[in-house]
């Protein structure tokens, strides 16, 4: 179910160009451009409050209100200034009810592993085909009680209905270990120290 927070009105964009772009954003606007289905390039702008809100989510979609008429769309690309982290530029991709988009999802990891042992996360996303408006928000891995050397593969994770596996399902994405740091830090103060002996 969308979210009151995920509709935003449009405004048509007719100028283009850096100086506009900057007059759009001293205005609390973000220049935005709407991809999809053979049709050209849309050229909007929305207001950057409310959007900055909703593209803290993964993979959000967007109903939007241009000039009347309502277009679903899904926030495909964040162009943000790497200093003031301000937000640049976005672009939109249409997406259907019932339609199935690729996206990126992040990888959460659940529970406690063994006593001493440590989850090491090797994949923070996942790769999925998903249905355009029920995006899951991230795809759960449970290790409660997992012992050293368990592996979770990408394909052996339970995915949310009508989603599916577009990463390699051998992939490993977690890897639950018994930290060896202290040996190898002896291992390397040993050869530091066989170093200095030899100059």
């Amino acid at each position: 179910m969308m979210s009151e927070t995920n509709k935003l009105v449009a405004e048509v964009r007719n100028s283009f160009g850096k100086g506009v772009a900057r007059k759009l954003r001293a205005a609390g606007r973000t220049p935005v451009v709407v991809y999809g289905h053979g049709t050209d390039p849309v050229h909007l702008s929305l207001e950057t409050h409310p959007l900055s809100l909703i593209i803290r989510q993964a993979n959000a979609i967007i109903e939007l209100d241009i000039e009347g008429r309502k277009e679903l769309v899904l926030v495909k690309d964040v162009q943000k200034d790497p200093v003031r982290q301000i937000i640049e530029h976005l672009d939109l991709i249409v997406v259907k009810k019932g339609e199935l988009v690729e996206v990126e999802v992040p990888v959460h990891v659940e529970g406690e592993s063994f006593s001493g042992t440590n989850a090491l996360l090797e994949l923070n996303t996942l790769r999925l085909s998903a249905p355009a408006t029920s995006i899951p928000e991230n795809v759960v891995v449970n290790i409660e009680g997992a012992e050293e050397g368990t592996q979770v593969l990408a394909g052996g994770i339970a995915l949310p209905k009508g989603c599916a596996l577009l990463d390699d399902p051998e992939q490993l994405v977690v890897h639950v270990v018994v930290p060896r740091g202290s040996a190898a830090d002896e291992e390397a103060d040993a050869a530091a120290a066989e170093e200095a002996a030899a100059e």
